[in-house]
């Protein structure tokens, strides 16, 4: 994309709604652009639905529309399509596709939420694309629509003309992202730091903590294991440690992370150790020592690996990649050429 500098006219951004919509997949990304307007952007948002009308939302909101589809007959900057619980018949609607169609026709970029992606896997518009959606539709979204390439880690995805994001919040992510690739990453910042989220969030889809990616365990005693290691990281968590805390044998406590966890507890308390890591890095200053050792890594050297070894980058560098959204980098953006 081309960047667009202020002072010289409005960019139009597009908001399609439906009845069903998710409330937030619509509200964050215009959200991001009023704030915007506040630091030196210059967008125009409206919103645009079948006929116009009103629609009530998945939350039983509802949502008034500046015009229909129908209205929208000059080239405009940006379309999101946002997702909905009800994506199952919504790309079955054949209408609904048609009018998707009809708004990505005059976008210079279109962009979905979440589940949106479906909406616009189902339109035909992202054969032989890249693709992020939710985390937990992502498999689905690449076995209904297999000339999509999926890829289930990333927080939003850019191929082309064509943009999408995984789970609702990650819709604020790519709106921040276009925001920057409009106007620079000083006013996307000032708007990451106005609505208080980061500029370029942590992990891919570890949107979700690894503390809550383990599936609920019937052992009390365990999970009691697993809430110690994420409230204080920095604590002793070696296995026979653990083992006395939960007043079990070391054998039993290996078994029991095997069986209910589906990983070896160093390996679950390393993970927490890197996710706390990483969080610091995004939001702190603090010298790599410190950072080490609040997160229970010991020394900067031992961190220093753990982030080599699962990220493939170096403490320092994963820190400056949330001086901006990555938009036009690799990493939470993907980009390809359009054949």
């Amino acid at each position: 994309m081309n960047r667009k500098r202020p002072g010289t006219g409005p960019l139009t951004v597009t908001v399609f709604v439906f009845p069903g919509v998710r409330l937030l997949d619509v509200t964050g990304p215009i959200e991001v652009f009023a704030s915007a307007n506040e630091f030196g952007g210059h967008y125009r948002v409206r919103i645009a639905s079948a006929d116009g009308a009103e629609v009530i939302t998945s939350a039983g909101t509802r949502l008034s529309a500046d015009l229909r589809v129908d209205d929208v007959r000059e080239p405009y900057d940006v379309l999101v399509v946002p997702g909905g619980p009800g994506w199952e018949t919504l790309i079955k609607d054949d209408a609904l596709l048609g009018a998707v169609r009809q708004l990505n026709e005059k976008a210079r970029c279109t962009a979905s939420v979440c589940t949106g992606a479906f909406l616009l896997a189902a339109a035909g518009l992202l054969d032989g694309r890249r693709a992020a959606t939710h985390w937990r539709q992502s498999r689905q979204l690449a076995l209904r629509f297999p000339s999509v390439q999926v890829e289930p880690d990333a927080i939003f995805v850019r191929d082309g003309p064509m943009m999408t994001s995984a789970g609702v919040t990650a819709g604020i992510d790519l709106s921040l992202a276009l925001v920057e690739d409009h106007y620079g990453a000083e006013v996307a910042r000032a708007v990451a730091k106005d609505m208080v989220v980061f500029m370029q969030r942590p992990g891919g889809q570890s949107q979700f903590s690894v503390r809550s990616r383990v599936p609920h365990t019937r052992q009390e005693m365990l999970r009691r294991v697993l809430d110690a290691v994420t409230e204080n990281p920095e604590a002793n968590h070696t296995l026979s440690a653990m083992a006395r805390r939960a007043g079990v044998s070391v054998r039993h406590m290996t078994r029991l992370f095997d069986e209910e966890v589906g990983t070896t507890p160093a390996r679950y308390v390393e993970q927490v150790r890197l996710e706390a890591a990483q969080v610091m890095l995004e939001t702190d200053d603090d010298p790599m020592s410190v950072v080490a050792r609040r997160t229970g890594f010991g020394s900067p050297e031992s961190l220093r690996r753990a982030f080599v070894r699962h990220l493939g980058v170096t403490p320092g560098a994963f820190r400056a990649s949330f001086r901006t959204t990555g938009v036009g980098t690799k990493g939470s953006v993907s980009e390809a050429v359009s054949p």
